[in-house]
């Protein structure tokens, strides 16, 4: 008597097979973490005050997504003035600072803008962005995460923290989905 042999569906079975450009592609919010990411995770501190080095071409990308309509936010587990102050420049979509969950924080988010996890491009380096980075879809991160930020990751970029790692993600993402060159014409004029 032959025996059938039954497969086990993956949970996620499309979702696993997804090159990185058909991630990218999906992309209509950007979120990441800050120190580590968008700085190279040194603060400077004294009389009271912090200061952070943010990288411009970083800056420009993110305005650049906003521009395309894709959505911008940043999540941190450490309160700054330094970065309240750069989020308010760039004028960032949502902006976290706080202890709590990385992931609620992302939730929170989700419901606000009507999107899902598939919908978000997240960069991440350290232990308390593994849980976004496991559920985003598309996970990105520096040379300096974690190995377990690395692991996760559909993306390590080239460019260092804080040296244009952001920038590249989103210019990968505008290529991706086919709004570089017209971008590229429009400044050109």
């Amino acid at each position: 008597m032959a025996t059938r042999i039954q497969r086990k569906k993956a949970s996620r079975p499309v979702e696993g097979r997804l090159s990185l450009t058909q991630r990218l592609r999906r992309v209509k919010l950007f979120l990441c973490d800050v120190d580590g990411i968008l700085t190279n995770a040194t603060v400077f501190m004294g009389d009271g005050r912090e200061f952070k080095q943010f990288h411009i071409r970083d800056g420009l990308g993110l305005r650049l997504l906003q521009k395309e309509g894709i959505k911008v936010g940043w999540i941190s587990n450490r309160p700054s003035a330094a970065t309240a102050e750069r989020a308010e420049d760039l004028k960032v979509d949502f902006l976290f600072q706080d202890q709590g969950s990385k992931v609620a924080a992302a939730e929170g988010i989700l419901t606000k803008t009507g999107l899902a996890w598939t919908d978000i491009c997240y960069m991440g380096d350290d232990v308390v962005d593994l849980g976004l980075l496991r559920r985003a879809g598309v996970a990105a991160t520096v040379p300096e995460g974690i190995a377990e930020a690395r692991a996760l990751a559909h993306h390590v970029t080239r460019a260092h923290a804080g040296h244009g790692a952001v920038r590249e993600m989103v210019d990968l993402i505008l290529k991706a989905q086919g709004r570089w060159d017209r971008l590229i014409e429009e400044y050109s004029k």
